[in-house]
């Protein structure tokens, strides 16, 4: 992915432009936000075109506070049973196919111990991401906008403290490109307790601009007074976007917690939203 640094550069102008609408009393206009973000609106206006495929003024409609319940009342995704939770081992993402193994429940409960995990630091749509894989797979993404670079590896590292921990991005590379590029294959080596990786099942089967509820998914997995439970184990989720934990939201139509940051969560979103709709 280091051949798309554009992408983290489109995500900071999409972060300032949400935090200008947020403070905006009103719609901001074309001019306004061009001028605000000393640009020209001519180069912000290719910026949001290039970047999510809509007009400035059609995406803050996806940004805004409300859209979150705009999505529940109408992409709302009801999963119904275990049975459609993923639990057939594969889970379809956008455009991207998706093959997935979980960690046993054994080798869960040694932290990592024997396990080489392989990271390196790319560019992505939602700014720049820490990704690290085994042999099998993507075991973790973290979005390092909010939070910053220290605090992002800290947070992935501490999840398996006894691994090896060996910087090499080409081994990963492909399914961070697949991943992104929403084409190709990405896997997945989901390391986690089994009721974590019942409930990053369940978030699999919720499609690319849609939402579902942490009742829905408690639901789902044979556990419905368990939706405090199953919000920790949203929060939990160590492969950001992929499994997408930000397509969980209260039942209210909040939006809930989101572990990189509510920011980059709502862009998440957004971003999902317009593509679809475009």
């Amino acid at each position: 992915m280091t051949d798309q640094p554009q992408d983290s550069y489109h995500y900071i102008v999409m972060r300032r432009a949400l935090d200008l609408i947020d403070a905006a009393e009103d719609p901001l206009s074309l001019d306004d936000l061009a001028r605000r973000m000393h640009m020209s609106p001519a180069h912000f206006q290719r910026l949001f075109s290039a970047w999510v495929g809509v007009s400035p003024k059609r995406y803050q409609q996806y940004l805004t506070l409300d859209h979150a319940r705009t999505l529940l009342s109408k992409r709302h995704t009801v999963l119904e049973t275990a049975q459609n939770a993923g639990l057939s081992g594969s889970g379809r993402l956008h455009d991207l196919f998706l093959r997935w193994e979980a960690m046993s429940p054994g080798d869960f409960a040694r932290r990592g111990e024997g396990l080489t995990i392989r990271y390196g630091w790319f560019a992505s749509p939602f700014g720049e991401a820490l990704a690290m894989g085994t042999d099998k797979g993507l075991c973790g993404l973290a979005f390092a906008e909010e939070c910053g670079h220290q605090a992002a590896w800290d947070d992935m590292a501490q999840r398996w403290p006894e691994a090896r921990f060996l910087e090499d991005p080409d081994a990963i590379a492909p399914w961070v490109e697949a991943a992104f590029a929403t084409r190709g294959e990405a896997r997945l080596h989901m390391i986690g307790a089994p009721f974590q990786i019942k409930v990053w099942e369940a978030l699999l089967q919720v499609p690319t601009g849609h939402v579902t509820t942490y009742s829905d998914i408690a639901r789902a997995i044979g556990s419905p007074r368990a939706v405090r439970a199953v919000g920790t184990a949203v929060g939990r989720n160590p492969v950001g976007f992929l499994i997408p934990c930000h397509r969980a939201l209260r039942k209210s139509g909040g939006l809930g917690g989101y572990h990189w940051g509510l920011p980059v969560k709502r862009t998440m979103l957004a971003w999902e939203s317009a593509r679809t709709e475009a």
